[in-house]
């Protein structure tokens, strides 16, 4: 048996993720307590309020503290992973978890992360929408010739977001819809990621990674940029993964090439087990975020 956690993206949050965990396992504890950045991490997770931890900037570090405990829980039941791969942030608490750079490091460089992307876009200017029940080509070629709008997340068959000027995608989720979208939904985030918009941040973001020790991980990592493996330096991955598209259906699919039969969700939410459905219907997969689905994913592993 082969095993690739997959760590989820932004929007999983909710209110008191992680708090089960926190509360009955010690190794969950160690990772929160090691978040002791400019921001009360645990109470934002913990407590809320929503509007706050919605926030780019405080979502990023939550969602990583919360993934990572997971994953120390989840690792001390004895499952350990072959591959390992995140959705956009998610990326962070793969690489965390590889030892590309230490927890705590990882939670301040999300923070900086988060904040450089929240003033790169001033709010309302700029947004994202998925497109449903159209093929990537064909979403290419109808958007080819609207400014300031690309492809964001290749998701799963069947869903790929589109990233952008808010009235960009307005105009593109019309004519969308027009060529055959089943659907095109807007997206509950706070600005256009993944597009060249954040070209500016990409630069800054370099720079704050630069104060870091970074390592090469210790376990496989399969990255957005190209839905594989990669050799180059990581500091110039991760510069380019905040302004590029995210190959995360590829990335599923490599990691199945690879072997992989069984999944691992780590994190808030939900999200990525329905692209992993969507991806290869025969894959067993398991979302891990609070006692019951750590037991369950546990004693359906046991039975592998």
């Amino acid at each position: 048996m082969k095993i690739g956690f997959i760590f989820a993206g932004q929007g999983a949050q909710y209110v008191g993720m992680g708090k089960e965990l926190y509360e009955n396992f010690e190794e969950a504890r160690a990772v929160f307590d090691q978040a002791n950045i400019d921001v009360d991490v645990n109470n934002i997770c913990f407590e809320g309020p929503e509007d706050i931890l919605n926030e780019t900037s405080y979502a990023q570090p939550c969602i990583l503290t919360t993934s990572l405990a997971i994953a120390k829980v989840v690792e001390a039941h004895g499952i350990k992973p072959d591959y390992v791969a995140g959705l956009s942030l998610g990326e962070y608490s793969a690489l965390a978890y590889a030892n590309a750079f230490s927890i705590h490091d990882a939670i301040q460089i999300v923070r900086a992360r988060g904040q450089l992307m929240s003033e790169a876009l001033p709010a309302g200017t700029t947004s994202m929408a998925a497109v449903l029940a159209m093929e990537a080509d064909k979403i290419q070629e109808v958007i080819a010739d609207i400014d300031d709008v690309t492809i964001a997340n290749y998701n799963c068959p069947g869903q790929i977001a589109i990233t952008g000027k808010k009235e960009a995608i307005e105009m593109a989720s019309e004519k969308l819809k027009e060529a055959g979208a089943k659907r095109v939904i807007p997206l509950k985030v706070s600005g256009a990621f993944h597009s060249p918009l954040l070209e500016e941040a990409s630069l800054q973001l370099k720079t704050e990674l630069g104060k870091y020790d970074i390592q090469k991980p210790k376990i496989p990592v399969v990255y957005n940029i190209s839905g594989k493996e990669e050799d180059g330096d990581l500091q110039d991955i991760l510069t380019k993964q905040i302004k590029s598209s995210v190959y995360f259906y590829q990335s599923l699919q490599y990691m199945i090439e690879k072997g992989v039969d069984v999944f691992v969700e780590i994190g808030p939410g939900k999200a990525l087990s329905s692209f992993v459905k969507k991806t290869d219907k025969t894959i067993p997969v398991y979302s891990v975020d609070n006692v019951e689905s750590l037991n369950k994913m546990l004693g359906a592993l046991k039975d592998e």
